[in-house]
């Protein structure tokens, strides 16, 4: 068999078994973050979130049609598109594993086996060991622009090879524009793929060039930066800017109708391109042509585009942004509704703004484009070059974490401290070594020592950083999320870093290169702040990709140094060395990775979304805030069609114009909101905030007064600046709402057994110094409802978004309902209970799958069950249905609880809920289910005090919170094993108890 006939052969082959491997791991439903949206927007081909992917959006939506009309399975093929897509990277990256091997130790048609053996093992080594790594495992099996991604970024470099072995040939050109073309079409789906232009651009360089000097490897970096800048900004920002201004040309100067202006623009782009071909290929000017023929294929890679425009305008339910024009579609690619993060020159955290600019863009009305204030850039008294710390959001982390008092600026030495410390070392070096030495835990980490570090396995070596490791529980050291591979990975990816700059330092440079910007060089560009909502490695899986290449060729070094020391054929000491490898790196990684990353079992997130919009009423408004209670409902409903009736608002998309805009249409089965004003009154730059001044009223002032003055145009009801502007103001905090109390009777509102409690007024303070648009359209809903349709919010949002109506909410499991009323509650946070409805749902509508029989529950879900479910819904629960004398409902509270628990508690916050749990089963006489709880919790709170005792004999680092939580956890469990009567028990619980007492409670 001939050299190119294998090498296909085994690059499909890695690619099959990776695939099969994704296969049997993906999840069969939607899981947490973005995959709910995509899903659900893929499946209709609707609009997502800034920048967009269409065409991730158009293939997903291909493997959505193998669910053959079965909504329950779209998601579970949308996960199969995205593993073969992971499939199809392993492959390419086999390829480019032996292209580069092969440049290296000579051309295979002449060579003996042994270079054949040494070739391919490096390929099969390096391309398995990233199949396996934990953040492309992760990435690979969820519908999620990232398994994409990184096959756009295989195939452009591989083709970037292939040119390179080619460039002698008359053709050459078709590589580099199919490179062009694949560019284009990446754009469709995630911009990281661009970051490989200054790589190509070296190697195109090093391969035409006779003489290489230091000169002209910066003229082509430079070369390769400003052409990923022309296609960031010059293709996919002002491209689009000149269609949008020629719009408006057309438009508002010719009196044309909208969109023709763009038809002018494109008819003109593309006669350029036309005569520019036509005069390259008649002056014979090959560079010109080239390039032309470069920029057409990435524009109309681009094109993928045109999807979003063509379908805003149509009823579509997830708009997102509505970039129904040239205008929209700008700010959408512009993410304008994002805070940008400055890069060369910014504030400090602790600086003060002093001036503001203001810029302009144009708003889409009925007969043409109106000027708006787009985005202000405000100026600081004090800013610095290279700005690493300049979120006031932020400041107390910084200022912990700098060990800055209060008052005290930062230096640069500071930001440069927070740069390599933070940005480089937790939030990038932390992520490449979970993939390639081992990961501690899937618990989110800020910087503890007991959450989310790397780890090699070697005890004494970890101890060195991470104390406690001799003390580790059972549990601990058997947590799925605990992945060791002893530096076997690093270690021959190291070994081939340096082979390779020994034997090619053209390509090596190359390699590094591709390895720096698709690494570090985005960790500068994110600028990323400290308490991010998730770990972000997902984010650097281009730069592990690289790394994989170097451990593929680690593998020949390997066989190399076996030579010298064993007189064998080279080929059976290649074949050996692969089996070694194939053991040490891709085999270990792929047993330590397995049980964490196989999702087939986990339905979570679709239990989540389905209870959530079934704890509902039927037709009611349902106020979301954050991605994990917002994206699986829209999957649900959009997908599965389950419970159309409930409008699903996003909280913080309504401060938006376009989300108001769609709260004011009918939706799916849901009617329009009745906000009692028209999209006109806030539509993008009318009343983008309005803020909040003590006018001196006196007593609470009704919404719909309120609400008048806020939306009036009169300049009577206005405010004048000392700029001359009259501007919209709410002159007062205090605000109530006359309560219709047959209409909150008629529509029952309250529980029967609340009606005495209705009062003829709801009053409250307002709790914001800005009104936006969200805070209007609810105060329109409050006055304009009249109870008609249920109010929820789920219980995760925080408390902003209550407009300070808190005492007025009440718990029903998952979510709050808004009650008019009033039973003498604190005012400053929710305190009403309603078990009727708490019992309903949690024990006769909640549909859970078994987590008893899952081994592991990853984070995101663990975070749902021990944060919302196991307090909100079970212990909240319990105490409420025992404290209104409810025993029997109770009991079947407890019994529901008792079977959708975790195998095992994961930290100590479940063990101590879990005590509400234990007591209430103790009460209703389930004493063998109370006692089992409680023994297992009660070895799992002794467990984690050891490690933390550990941790604080022999470090400052340990966490006194966890410490705290779990001795009052341990003291209520005291107290109930005294009633369970069991004398084993209560020893074993006194004497951990003894222990602790006299290590931290008399000490």
């Amino acid at each position: 068999m001939t050299y190119n006939k294998l090498n296909n052969l085994l690059g499909w082959a890695c690619g099959l078994l990776a695939s099969i491997v994704y296969i049997l791991s993906v999840e069969k439903t939607t899981s947490w973050w973005d995959t709910g949206e995509f899903i659900a927007s893929a499946d209709k081909l609707q609009v997502v979130h800034q920048p967009g992917a269409p065409l991730f959006l158009m293939v997903q939506n291909v493997f959505s049609n193998f669910a053959l009309g079965d909504v329950a399975k779209v998601a579970y093929w949308m996960n199969i598109g995205a593993a073969l897509c992971s499939g199809l990277t392993i492959v390419f990256l086999f390829w480019t594993i032996t292209a580069l091997a092969k440049k290296i130790i000579g051309k295979p048609e002449t060579a003996s086996a042994g270079t054949y053996y040494r070739i391919f093992g490096a390929g099969i080594i390096g391309a398995l060991a990233f199949s396996f790594t934990d953040s492309f495992w992760y990435s690979a099996i969820e519908s999620e622009v990232y398994a994409m991604s990184s096959l756009c970024t295989a195939v452009v470099f591989w083709l970037a090879l292939k040119w390179e072995a080619r460039a002698d040939e008359p053709d050459h050109g078709k590589w580099l524009l199919a490179i062009a073309y694949v560019m284009g079409l990446s754009i469709g789906v995630h911009l990281l793929n661009l970051l490989t232009i200054p790589a190509i651009a070296l190697l195109v360089y090093f391969r035409k060039s006779s003489k290489i000097e230091g000169k002209g490897v910066l003229y082509a970096l430079g070369i390769g930066t400003l052409v990923l800048a022309f296609i960031l900004w010059g293709i996919i920002q002002y491209g689009v800017r000149l269609a949008a201004y020629s719009d408006l040309f057309f438009v508002n100067s010719l009196g044309l109708p909208f969109g023709s202006g763009i038809i002018a623009f494109f008819i003109l782009l593309i006669a350029t391109l036309v005569y520019g071909l036509y005069y390259s290929i008649k002056q014979q000017k090959a560079l010109l042509n080239l390039a032309l023929l470069s920029f057409s294929f990435i524009v109309f890679g681009f094109g993928s585009y045109t999807l979003l425009p063509i379908r805003a305008q149509t009823s579509i339910t997830l708009n997102n942004y509505d970039p129904d024009n040239a205008f929209n579609l700008l700010s959408y690619l512009s993410r304008e509704q994002y805070q940008s993060e400055p890069l060369l020159k910014g504030q400090t955290f602790d600086a003060q703004i002093t001036g503001v600019e203001s810029g302009k863009t144009y708003r889409k009305d009925e007969d043409r484009y109106s000027p708006i204030i787009s985005s202000r850039k405000y100026q600081y008294n004090r800013e610095m070059l290279f700005p690493r710390v300049y979120s006031e959001k932020h400041s107390s982390f910084y200022r912990q974490y700098l060990q800055l008092g209060e008052g005290q600026s930062p230096t640069m030495g500071d930001n440069l401290r927070f740069f390599f410390g933070y940005q480089l070392d937790h939030m990038y070096l932390r992520y490449f070594l979970w993939n390639f030495v081992g990961r501690q835990n899937d618990t989110p980490s800020q910087g503890e020592v007991t959450a989310g570090n790397w780890l090699s396995g070697i005890s004494w070596l970890d101890q060195l950083r991470l104390p406690g490791q001799q003390s580790l529980s059972k549990s601990m050291l058997q947590d799925p999320s605990r992945n060791t591979y002893f530096f076997l990975p690093l270690l021959l990816g190291i070994i081939g870093v340096a082979w390779h700059w020994k034997k090619n330092k053209r390509d090596a440079a190359i390699v590094s290169l591709l390895f720096f910007f698709t690494g570090l060089a985005i960790v500068i560009y994110l600028n990323q702040t400290p308490l991010q909502a998730r770990e972000r490695d997902y984010a650097y899986v281009g730069s592990f990709y690289v790394f994989a290449i170097w451990i593929g060729l680690g593998l020949i070094v390997l066989v190399d140094v076996l030579s010298r020391w064993f007189k064998q054929p080279v080929q059976k000491l290649a074949l050996a060395s692969t089996a070694l490898c194939f053991v040490a790196v891709p085999c270990l990684l792929f047993t330590q990775n397995w049980d964490d990353h196989q999702r087939a079992d986990r339905m979570m997130t679709k239990d989540f979304a389905r209870n959530m919009l079934n704890s509902c009423e039927p037709n009611a408004i349902l106020f979301t805030y954050a991605d994990n209670d917002t994206f699986p409902l829209w999957y649900i409903q959009e997908v599965e069609g389950l419970r159309p009736d409930v409008r699903v608002l996003n909280y913080g998309y309504l401060s938006s114009d376009w989300y108001v805009q769609q709260a004011l249409t009918d939706m799916n089965a849901s009617k329009a909101l009745p906000l009692g004003f028209s999209y006109d009154k806030v539509k993008r730059g009318l009343r983008d905030g309005i803020q909040v001044m003590d006018m001196g009223v006196e007593g609470y002032t009704d919404v719909q007064t309120l609400l008048d003055i806020m939306l009036s145009d009169s300049q009577q009801n206005m405010l004048q600046t000392q700029s001359g502007e009259y501007v919209n103001v709410m002159p007062t905090k205090k605000i109530q709402l006359k309560i219709d109390r047959d209409a909150v009777v008629r529509h029952k509102a309250v529980p029967q057994a609340w009606e005495h409690a209705i009062p003829a007024y709801m009053q409250w303070d307002f709790n914001q110094d800005f009104v936006t648009r969200a805070e209007l359209s609810l105060m329109g809903l409050l006055q304009n409802n009249n109870w008609e349709r249920p109010i929820y919010f789920v219980k995760q949002a925080p408390n902003d978004i209550f407009m300070g109506m808190d005492k007025y909410l009440a718990a029903e499991g998952l979510v709050y309902r808004l009650m008019p009323v009033e039973m003498g509650q604190a005012a400053d946070e929710p305190s009403l209970t309603n078990t009727e409805a708490l019992y309903a749902n949690a024990v006769k509508k909640f549909k859970w799958s078994d987590l008893k029989k899952l081994n592991f529950l990853d984070t995101d879900s663990n975070f749902m069950y021990d944060t919302y479910i196991q307090p909100n819904l079970y212990a909240y629960g319990l105490e409420a249905l025992m404290q209104e004398g409810k025993v029997a409902q109770a009991k079947d509270l407890a019994l529901v609880a008792y079977q959708h628990q975790p195998k095992q508690p994961k930290n100590l916050r479940q063990s101590y809920f879990s005590t509400v749990l234990t007591d209430t089963l103790i009460r209703v006489k389930e004493l063998d289910k109370a006692k089992e709880i409680a023994s297992i919790n009660i070895q799992q709170i002794d467990e984690q005090l050891q490690y933390h005792y550990a941790i604080s004999k022999e470090s400052q680092a340990f966490n006194p919170q966890n410490i705290q939580l779990g001795l009052a956890a341990l003291d209520r469990y005291r107290a109930l094993v005294n009633q369970l009567g069991d004398k084993q028990l209560i020893d074993r619980t006194q004497k951990i108890w003894k222990f602790y007492e006299d290590v931290w409670l008399k000490g």
